[in-house]
């Protein structure tokens, strides 16, 4: 459980709290929509109701209607069937946009590939502020992050849920699906993830990928603080099914179950793979760390410095969450094809 809190707020430090300083100076009981439960819309019952006004009804009659929900740190929390008011406090909001479900309160990042999509939606702080919960009256709160003392505070705005954010993608959609009574939504996005994956790696084998090719994802923090991506984000696709492998020393951070780790540059040679991808950041300091970091004769002498074979994302942009996966799915073939 201390790994988990302590990960959460490095990783929200790491993509977004440079951000905030820089501006400042388990189970579901009824079924979802579209499920296999439902007949066909056109169907006609014996009462002359289609199954789509039926369905209508149902929703109706689920209005105000709560079940008991087990969340990721073990509390059992009675939520709605069917919320209808839902803050997210984590960096895997594009999940929920994935299933259709906007929230009214998020922890704001801007930069995002959905940025648009949550215009409308109020940024209720890093840590999370009750008052503005408060004000926008949930239904539900979704918080990320496994300290206890602030789901003391928030829980008592709205039936409030931790989520593991660092949980693999599929788990994350099937989770938020039964919670939000989206479960044939988030299955039919795991089926065309999962295709739209597997077509992008046999695409780049096709183009020059070997078997067994390694790669390693850094990043700069302001202050000059060099960290290896393992678990969380961009390497969560790369190192998937069919794809590129971690090198030894990533392979010893991810068996700790352990999203990322700072190493000093001296390390990097041990940590580089066959291909590496930066993460550029987002504050000013940071960038200049970057640009030292790759103008030094360390970083030169790397082999896949050397080959070429250096790929560089925006943090924000290439995140974890259901459409930053969708949009490097497009992305990451046009740096790796040359």
């Amino acid at each position: 459980m201390k790994k988990g809190i302590r990960n959460t707020a490095v990783l929200f430090t790491i993509t977004w709290l440079s951000i905030l300083l820089l501006a400042c100076g388990n189970q579901a009981t009824t079924p979802a929509a579209g499920s296999d439960d439902s007949k066909a819309a056109t169907e006609t019952q014996a009462d002359g109701k289609t199954t789509n006004e039926e369905q209508t009804a149902t929703e109706e009659t689920d209005e105000g209607e709560t079940r008991v929900f087990k969340d990721w740190t073990g509390h059992e929390v009675e939520v709605p069937v069917n919320p209808k008011r839902v803050i997210y406090h984590g960096e895997v909001t594009g999940d929920l946009l994935a299933l259709g479900v906007v929230p009214v309160g998020i922890l704001r990042q801007d930069g995002t590939v959905y940025d648009e999509q949550v215009a409308q939606a109020e940024d209720v702080g890093f840590p999370i502020s009750v008052e503005k919960a408060l004000a926008l009256n949930p239904d539900l709160i979704i918080f990320s992050n496994s300290d206890e003392a602030q789901y003391d505070q928030i829980s008592k705005v709205a039936p409030t849920v931790t989520f593991d954010s660092f949980g693999s993608i599929e788990d994350r959609m099937r989770i938020l699906g039964d919670l939000l009574n989206k479960k044939q939504e988030a299955e039919d996005w795991i089926t065309n993830h999962q295709k739209a994956t597997e077509e992008m790696w046999k695409q780049l084998h096709e183009n020059g990928l070997k078997e067994g090719e390694t790669a390693s994802v850094f990043t700069m923090y302001p202050g000059n603080r060099l960290f290896v991506m393992a678990g969380s984000g961009l390497p969560q696709l790369l190192y998937g099914k069919d794809g590129l492998k971690p090198t030894a020393e990533i392979q010893k951070v991810l068996d700790q179950d352990m999203g990322f780790v700072e190493i000093s540059t001296e390390k990097l040679s041990e940590f580089a793979g066959d291909r590496i991808f930066i993460l550029d950041p987002v504050t000013d300091d940071a960038k200049q760390s970057t640009k030292e970091l790759l103008d030094s004769t360390i970083w030169k002498n790397l082999p896949a410095v050397k080959e070429g074979k250096v790929y560089r994302f925006n943090i924000v942009k290439a995140s974890s969450d259901a459409l930053s996966r969708e949009w490097l799915l497009q992305e990451l073939p046009k740096q790796m094809i040359q």
